[in-house]
């Protein structure tokens, strides 16, 4: 199993003399949850962007190197804003490979439940699944399509 951490709210942190948000060119996050765990797992940051800041290049080099990856089963730590863009655009591959999507509302610096939660349950997910794309949110598992943000009540659900 390999996690690709492309950034977003899940790596973000507070810089104290801006007073604000950063996402840093680190795995610290991603990191600090899988090193509690027993099974073993790869771990390769891409991008360090907030999602929003991404672009169709971004998500062409995050498709090239899911494609170019020998491991069959992929995490992606992605930013919530556009992983449903990110996960349209592995699925248009149509690889023999299961890829999850999973991130987290809230910076695991700032509170490590939800981002922990989300990981977790997207690593068990990714072990349960069948070749595809998913979104894994929130308690919410399924295929990227079907997945989606409602900005309006700040959470996922499926569509």
């Amino acid at each position: 199993m390999l996690i690709l951490n492309t950034g977003g709210t899940f790596n973000k942190r507070y810089n104290p003399l801006s007073g604000e948000l950063f996402v840093p060119k680190d795995n610290h996050a991603v990191e600090a949850i899988i090193n509690s765990l027993v099974i073993d797992i790869s771990l390769h940051g891409i991008l360090y962007k907030d999602s929003l800041e991404m672009d169709d290049s971004d998500r062409e080099l995050l498709a090239q190197t899911i494609a170019a990856s020998e491991e069959k089963v992929i995490i992606v730590v992605h930013g919530t804003d556009t992983m449903d863009l990110s996960a349209d655009t592995i699925a248009q591959l149509a690889l023999q490979k299961t890829v999850i999507f999973t991130g987290s509302m809230v910076p695991f610096s700032i509170d490590p439940i939800e981002a922990t939660a989300n990981l977790a349950m997207a690593i068990g997910f990714a072990l349960r699944s069948c070749s595809g794309v998913y979104i894994v949110m929130q308690g919410i598992c399924g295929q990227y399509n079907y997945v989606r943000k409602n900005r309006e009540c700040g959470k996922f659900e499926y569509v």
